[in-house]
């Protein structure tokens, strides 16, 4: 199966922001602020209310490149394509995800810590297996000793991934990381510290593109 198109601009980008907010607004804000910042590539993950409202929203940015994250059915991930959803990430293997992501010509993540489920993620028709949570399982030496397995596996670490540990990651096979709370701080979006959201995004771009 050739690789997805979408994965040279995961790849270009290092970086892909993972969206997790407990309100609808909350998430719009750190989308807006992280934008300002220089981030064009956004998870939106099925846990915040209304998600695929907000989905929707970005989607209509034409400069956004928007995916939706946790998804955990085809009815949901069929919800998300249609609001504008170009990517699907699963932190689990959802075979079920395939038929929708292939119909619509989205990039499906699914996610994956031991060989045996990253077999079962590309299997199931992953193009990117997302290893979660990364950093409790051993971090960037666990993501070099799959890769030493799967040589030709597009990885994509999420969990625990920040700007100080992100090139670790990548040194150590990944194609680009996935980077949640350390980015998308929601104690800083609920006291309005626009400042250090963006200050953080600038940090992990700046450290990812040096």
């Amino acid at each position: 199966m050739a690789p997805h198109p979408l994965i040279e601009t995961f790849r270009a980008a290092r970086i892909v922001p993972v969206v997790r907010t407990s309100t609808a607004a909350h998430a719009a804000t750190a989308v807006a602020w992280l934008r300002d910042a220089g981030i064009r590539i956004f998870e939106i993950t099925m846990t915040i209310p209304d998600a695929v409202s907000v989905i929707r929203e970005i989607a209509s940015d034409p400069e956004l490149l928007v995916g939706a994250g946790t998804v955990p059915d085809a009815v949901s991930a069929e919800a998300c394509i249609a609001a504008g959803a170009r990517f699907l990430v699963s932190p689990w293997v959802e075979p079920a995800l395939a038929a929708p992501a292939r119909s619509a010509g989205a990039c499906l993540m699914m996610g994956a810590l031991t060989p045996t489920e990253v077999r079962a993620a590309r299997a199931a028709g992953a193009d990117v297996v997302k290893i979660f949570p990364a950093s409790s399982v051993g971090g960037p030496a666990h993501v070099k000793a799959l890769r030493s397995v799967f040589p030709d596996a597009v990885f994509c670490p999420t969990g625990g991934v920040d700007a100080r540990n992100a090139n670790d990651y990548i040194a150590a096979g990944a194609a680009f990381v996935g980077i949640g709370g350390k980015l998308v701080d929601e104690g800083a979006i609920r006291a309005g510290d626009r400042g250090a959201v963006e200050a953080a995004a600038r940090e992990a771009l700046g450290i990812l593109q040096a």
